[in-house]
Protein backbone atom coordinates (compact mmCIF):
# COMPACT_ATOMS: atom_id res chain seq x y z
CA UNK A 1 0.00 0.00 0.00
CA UNK A 2 1.33 3.22 -1.17
CA UNK A 3 -0.50 5.94 0.44
CA UNK A 4 0.29 7.35 3.92
CA UNK A 5 -2.08 9.73 6.19
CA UNK A 6 -2.50 13.28 5.43
CA UNK A 7 -4.31 15.98 7.27
CA UNK A 8 -5.06 19.19 5.34
CA UNK A 9 -6.28 21.87 7.27
CA UNK A 10 -9.33 24.23 4.90
CA UNK A 11 -8.20 27.36 5.38
CA UNK A 12 -11.08 29.24 4.32
CA UNK A 13 -12.33 28.56 7.89
CA UNK A 14 -9.41 31.02 9.05
CA UNK A 15 -9.18 34.36 9.67
CA UNK A 16 -9.02 35.51 5.83
CA UNK A 17 -7.59 38.93 6.98
CA UNK A 18 -4.81 37.09 8.22
CA UNK A 19 -4.63 34.18 5.56
CA UNK A 20 -0.74 33.75 5.13
CA UNK A 21 -0.34 33.59 8.84
CA UNK A 22 -2.92 31.08 9.33
CA UNK A 23 -1.44 29.10 6.99
CA UNK A 24 1.86 29.25 8.87
CA UNK A 25 -0.09 28.28 11.63
CA UNK A 26 -1.42 25.58 10.68
CA UNK A 27 2.06 24.48 9.04
CA UNK A 28 3.51 24.70 12.37
CA UNK A 29 1.10 22.88 13.90
CA UNK A 30 1.74 19.44 11.93
CA UNK A 31 -0.79 19.83 8.93
CA UNK A 32 0.81 17.71 6.00
CA UNK A 33 -0.68 19.94 3.13
CA UNK A 34 -3.23 22.81 2.54
CA UNK A 35 -6.59 22.47 0.90
CA UNK A 36 -7.46 25.87 -0.52
CA UNK A 37 -10.93 25.97 -1.87
CA UNK A 38 -11.79 28.18 -5.34
CA UNK A 39 -15.69 29.37 -5.66
CA UNK A 40 -16.75 31.08 -8.71
CA UNK A 41 -20.35 31.92 -8.12
CA UNK A 42 -21.28 29.61 -10.84
CA UNK A 43 -20.34 25.74 -9.80
CA UNK A 44 -21.40 26.71 -6.27
CA UNK A 45 -22.97 29.72 -4.82
CA UNK A 46 -20.33 31.08 -3.19
CA UNK A 47 -17.40 33.14 -4.02
CA UNK A 48 -13.88 32.90 -2.29
CA UNK A 49 -11.01 33.53 -4.15
CA UNK A 50 -8.24 32.96 -7.42
CA UNK A 51 -4.85 32.84 -8.30
CA UNK A 52 -3.92 36.15 -7.76
CA UNK A 53 -4.59 35.18 -3.82
CA UNK A 54 -2.51 31.54 -4.37
CA UNK A 55 0.35 33.70 -6.13
CA UNK A 56 0.49 35.79 -2.86
CA UNK A 57 0.26 33.06 0.19
CA UNK A 58 3.18 31.12 -2.11
CA UNK A 59 5.36 34.01 -1.71
CA UNK A 60 4.06 34.70 1.86
CA UNK A 61 4.86 31.24 3.38
CA UNK A 62 7.63 29.85 0.79
CA UNK A 63 7.79 26.91 -1.66
CA UNK A 64 7.29 24.12 0.69
CA UNK A 65 3.94 23.70 1.76
CA UNK A 66 1.85 21.46 -0.60
CA UNK A 67 -1.54 23.50 -2.27
CA UNK A 68 -4.51 21.19 -3.11
CA UNK A 69 -6.72 23.60 -4.98
CA UNK A 70 -10.53 22.77 -4.86
CA UNK A 71 -11.59 23.92 -8.06
CA UNK A 72 -15.39 24.67 -7.20
CA UNK A 73 -15.42 26.14 -10.63
CA UNK A 74 -17.45 25.90 -14.07
CA UNK A 75 -14.77 26.16 -16.49
CA UNK A 76 -11.69 23.89 -14.99
CA UNK A 77 -9.91 24.02 -17.94
CA UNK A 78 -9.77 27.90 -18.13
CA UNK A 79 -7.57 28.20 -14.30
CA UNK A 80 -5.13 25.21 -15.02
CA UNK A 81 -2.09 27.78 -16.32
CA UNK A 82 -2.82 30.30 -13.89
CA UNK A 83 -3.14 27.98 -10.56
CA UNK A 84 0.48 26.52 -12.09
CA UNK A 85 1.55 29.57 -12.29
CA UNK A 86 1.29 31.44 -9.15
CA UNK A 87 2.03 28.10 -7.49
CA UNK A 88 -0.58 25.45 -6.94
CA UNK A 89 0.98 22.04 -6.52
CA UNK A 90 -2.99 19.86 -7.13
CA UNK A 91 -5.35 20.89 -9.37
CA UNK A 92 -8.48 18.83 -8.01
CA UNK A 93 -11.19 19.25 -10.29
CA UNK A 94 -14.94 17.91 -10.33
CA UNK A 95 -16.48 15.75 -12.76
CA UNK A 96 -19.45 17.06 -12.75
CA UNK A 97 -17.68 20.15 -14.49
CA UNK A 98 -16.23 19.14 -17.81
CA UNK A 99 -17.61 17.28 -20.64
CA UNK A 100 -13.53 16.26 -21.31
CA UNK A 101 -11.75 14.74 -17.99
CA UNK A 102 -9.38 13.21 -20.15
CA UNK A 103 -7.88 16.28 -21.50
CA UNK A 104 -8.14 18.56 -18.56
CA UNK A 105 -6.17 15.90 -16.53
CA UNK A 106 -3.77 16.04 -19.60
CA UNK A 107 -3.54 19.11 -19.10
CA UNK A 108 -2.95 19.70 -15.59
CA UNK A 109 0.11 17.18 -15.70
CA UNK A 110 1.71 18.82 -18.37
CA UNK A 111 1.32 22.07 -16.36
CA UNK A 112 3.43 20.51 -13.76
CA UNK A 113 0.69 19.93 -11.10
CA UNK A 114 -1.07 16.48 -9.73
CA UNK A 115 -4.39 15.89 -10.50
CA UNK A 116 -7.27 15.64 -8.01
CA UNK A 117 -10.67 14.89 -9.60
CA UNK A 118 -13.93 15.25 -6.82
CA UNK A 119 -17.00 14.43 -6.90
CA UNK A 120 -20.65 15.74 -5.51
CA UNK A 121 -22.68 13.78 -2.69
CA UNK A 122 -24.70 13.16 -5.90
CA UNK A 123 -22.54 11.82 -8.25
CA UNK A 124 -22.06 7.86 -8.16
CA UNK A 125 -18.61 6.65 -7.83
CA UNK A 126 -18.79 4.73 -10.51
CA UNK A 127 -18.46 7.60 -12.44
CA UNK A 128 -15.38 8.38 -11.71
CA UNK A 129 -13.94 5.12 -11.82
CA UNK A 130 -12.68 5.09 -15.14
CA UNK A 131 -10.53 7.94 -14.40
CA UNK A 132 -8.94 6.50 -11.60
CA UNK A 133 -6.30 5.11 -12.94
CA UNK A 134 -5.19 8.24 -14.44
CA UNK A 135 -5.38 10.63 -11.37
CA UNK A 136 -3.71 11.12 -8.17
CA UNK A 137 -6.52 11.53 -5.62
CA UNK A 138 -10.17 11.24 -5.68
CA UNK A 139 -12.08 13.55 -3.32
CA UNK A 140 -15.52 12.45 -2.33
CA UNK A 141 -17.05 14.97 -1.05
CA UNK A 142 -18.98 14.33 2.03
CA UNK A 143 -21.66 17.52 2.01
CA UNK A 144 -22.65 19.71 -1.01
CA UNK A 145 -19.96 21.65 -2.17
CA UNK A 146 -19.78 25.25 -1.61
CA UNK A 147 -20.52 26.48 1.94
CA UNK A 148 -18.58 25.53 5.58
CA UNK A 149 -20.30 24.26 8.44
CA UNK A 150 -22.43 21.35 7.14
CA UNK A 151 -23.03 18.49 8.63
CA UNK A 152 -21.03 15.49 7.51
CA UNK A 153 -23.07 12.65 5.20
CA UNK A 154 -22.09 9.07 6.26
CA UNK A 155 -23.90 7.82 3.62
CA UNK A 156 -20.82 8.41 1.28
CA UNK A 157 -18.49 6.19 2.80
CA UNK A 158 -19.42 3.12 0.85
CA UNK A 159 -18.21 5.40 -2.05
CA UNK A 160 -14.94 5.39 -0.27
CA UNK A 161 -14.75 1.90 0.71
CA UNK A 162 -15.56 1.00 -2.83
CA UNK A 163 -12.56 2.78 -4.34
CA UNK A 164 -9.97 1.82 -2.11
CA UNK A 165 -11.34 -2.05 -2.69
CA UNK A 166 -10.99 -1.01 -6.18
CA UNK A 167 -7.93 0.86 -6.56
CA UNK A 168 -5.61 0.27 -3.13
CA UNK A 169 -2.59 2.75 -3.64
CA UNK A 170 -5.19 5.65 -4.65
CA UNK A 171 -5.32 8.92 -2.64
CA UNK A 172 -8.67 8.93 -1.19
CA UNK A 173 -9.60 12.57 0.33
CA UNK A 174 -12.92 13.52 2.01
CA UNK A 175 -14.05 17.00 2.47
CA UNK A 176 -16.85 18.48 4.40
CA UNK A 177 -18.24 18.37 8.02
CA UNK A 178 -15.05 16.29 9.13
CA UNK A 179 -13.49 15.99 12.73
CA UNK A 180 -12.77 14.24 15.58
CA UNK A 181 -16.61 12.95 15.68
CA UNK A 182 -16.50 11.74 11.90
CA UNK A 183 -12.69 10.20 11.39
CA UNK A 184 -13.23 6.90 12.85
CA UNK A 185 -15.83 6.61 9.73
CA UNK A 186 -13.84 8.04 7.35
CA UNK A 187 -10.73 6.11 8.51
CA UNK A 188 -12.40 3.26 8.52
CA UNK A 189 -14.03 3.18 4.84
CA UNK A 190 -10.31 3.98 3.07
CA UNK A 191 -9.81 7.41 3.36
CA UNK A 192 -6.43 8.83 3.90
CA UNK A 193 -6.36 12.47 2.51
CA UNK A 194 -8.58 14.40 5.63
CA UNK A 195 -9.45 18.38 5.28
CA UNK A 196 -10.82 19.97 8.00
CA UNK A 197 -12.31 23.14 8.42
CA UNK A 198 -13.68 24.42 11.73
CA UNK A 199 -13.03 21.58 13.85
CA UNK A 200 -9.49 22.40 13.12
CA UNK A 201 -8.83 26.14 12.30
CA UNK A 202 -11.21 26.92 15.42
CA UNK A 203 -10.01 25.15 17.60
CA UNK A 204 -8.34 26.24 20.94
CA UNK A 205 -5.33 23.36 20.28
CA UNK A 206 -5.32 22.97 16.56
CA UNK A 207 -2.17 20.57 17.01
CA UNK A 208 -4.18 17.92 19.21
CA UNK A 209 -6.92 17.78 16.73
CA UNK A 210 -4.78 17.56 13.49
CA UNK A 211 -2.77 14.49 15.60
CA UNK A 212 -6.14 12.64 16.48
CA UNK A 213 -7.18 12.96 12.67
CA UNK A 214 -3.76 11.37 11.48
CA UNK A 215 -3.57 8.64 14.31
CA UNK A 216 -7.31 7.18 13.62
CA UNK A 217 -6.05 7.47 9.77
CA UNK A 218 -2.45 5.69 10.59
CA UNK A 219 -4.46 3.19 12.73
CA UNK A 220 -7.00 2.23 10.08
CA UNK A 221 -3.86 1.80 7.61
CA UNK A 222 -2.03 -0.66 9.70
CA UNK A 223 -5.15 -2.33 10.44
CA UNK A 224 -6.29 -2.54 6.88
CA UNK A 225 -2.68 -4.18 6.42
CA UNK A 226 -2.60 -6.51 8.44
CA UNK A 227 -6.14 -7.91 7.62
CA UNK A 228 -5.29 -8.57 4.17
Amino acid sequence: MAYTAKVGPSILSSDLSQLGRECERMMECGADYLHLDVMDGHFVPNITFGHPMVECLRRCIGPDPFFDMHMMVSRPEQWVKPMAAAGANQYTFHLEATTNPGNLIKEIRESGMKVGLAIKPGTTVEELAPWAGQIDMALVMTVEPGFGGQKFMEDMMPKVSWLRSQFPSLDIEVDGGVGPDSIHRCAEAGANMIVSGSAVVSSDDPRSVIALLKNAVIEAIQKRSLDR
